[in-house]
C-alpha cells in the first residue's frame, strides 16, 4: 500500500489539530510541530496504529527546528512515499492594535512564526524530498495557509497582515522555481498559499475581545460570530485537505479554499 507523509505545524489546537486528526489514517506518517503536544490525536493514533509523532517545538527558534526536520526526513527511504505534503499552518497574533502598542518581542515572534518558519521550513522539505520518487511523480507539495488578511489590510493587526502577505508572496517566488525545475530538470514540487476562509478560532475569540478604539473592525467579526458565519476548524479542515488533493493543486500559488475546481 503506497504511503503518504505531512508535515503540519501549528498542530494541537484549532484548525491544525483537526488537519493533524483527520490525516490520521492507515498509509499515513504525520508529523505535528507546535509549542505543546495533543493528547487527542495521541490516542486515536494509537488506536488506529497511525505513524503519529509530535514535536513541542517553539517555531520562533525556526532555524534549529527546519534543520531538525529535515535531519528527520533524510533518514526516509526516497521510493518509501508516493506523495509528501507539509502545511505550514502555525501563526501568531499580538495584541490587537496600532503596532506601536505591541512590544519588539511580540511582533518578532509573530513574524518569526508566522513567516520566518514557514520559508525555512519550506526550503529544509524540499532540500530533503529532491531525491525522492514522489517528487518525479507531481506527488510534493507545500500547502501555506494564508488569510484574506494577506491580501486585504486591517488596521489593529499589521504583524499578522504582513506575514501572510509575505506568505503569499514567496509562495508565488518558489512557485516560479519549481516550475523552472520542473521545465529544465523533469520535477519540481508543488506550492500553494491558501486563504482557508473565516473560522471559529482563538484568533477570533480575541478579535472579538479587542478594544474597539485600537480595532475599527471589531463589530465586523462580532457579526460574523453573532450571524453564525465562522465555519468549525474540522470543517475547515476537510475544505483545505480537499484543496490538498486536488488535481490542479499549485496551478495558482495564491488561492482561497473557495475557488471552483
Amino acid at each position: 500500500m503506497p504511503e503518504s507523509l505531512f508535515i503540519v505545524t501549528g498542530a494541537s489546537r484549532g484548525m491544525g489539530a483537526a488537519i493533524a486528526e483527520q490525516l490520521l489514517v492507515p498509509g499515513h506518517v504525520v508529523l505535528g510541530i507546535s509549542r505543546g503536544t495533543n493528547e487527542t490525536l495521541r490516542a486515536k493514533a494509537a488506536q488506529g496504529g497511525v505513524h503519529l509523532e509530535q514535536w513541542a517545538r517553539d517555531l520562533a527558534d525556526a532555524p534549529q527546528v527546519a534543520d531538525e526536520v529535515e535531519g528527520w526526513l533524510a533518514n526516509f527511504d526516497a521510493k518509501r512515499f508516493s506523495q509528501a505534503a507539509l502545511i505550514n499552518n502555525a501563526g501568531v497574533i499580538t495584541r490587537i492594535g496600532p503596532m506601536d502598542e505591541s512590544t519588539t518581542a511580540e511582533l518578532s515572534s509573530a513574524l518569526r512564526v508566522g513567516l520566518e518558519s514557514a520559508m525555512l521550513l519550506t526550503a529544509s522539505f524540499l532540500r530533503a524530498t529532491r531525491p525522492w520518487d514522489a517528487l518525479r511523480h507531481g506527488g510534493v507539495k507545500v500547502l501555506n495557509i494564508s488569510s484574506g488578511l494577506g491580501r486585504r489590510a486591517m488596521a489593529g493587526s499589521a504583524s499578522y497582515c504582513a506575514s501572510k502577505a509575505g506568505m503569499d508572496h514567496f509562495s508565488r517566488a518558489v512557485a516560479l522555481d519549481e516550475a523552472h525545475r520542473e521545465a529544465t530538470r523533469g520535477a519540481g514540487a508543488k506550492i500553494v498559499s491558501l486563504a482557508p476562509g473565516v473560522i471559529d478560532t482563538d484568533m477570533q475569540t480575541q478579535l472579538r475581545g479587542a478594544d474597539s478604539s485600537g480595532f475599527p473592525d471589531k463589530g465586523n467579526f462580532m457579526g460574523l460570530h453573532a450571524s453564525g458565519q465562522l465555519a468549525t476548524p474540522q470543517d475547515a479542515a476537510a475544505k483545505v485537505l480537499r484543496f490538498l488533493a486536488r488535481k490542479d493543486f499549485g496551478s495558482n500559488p495564491v488561492a482561497d479554499v473557495r475557488d471552483p475546481a
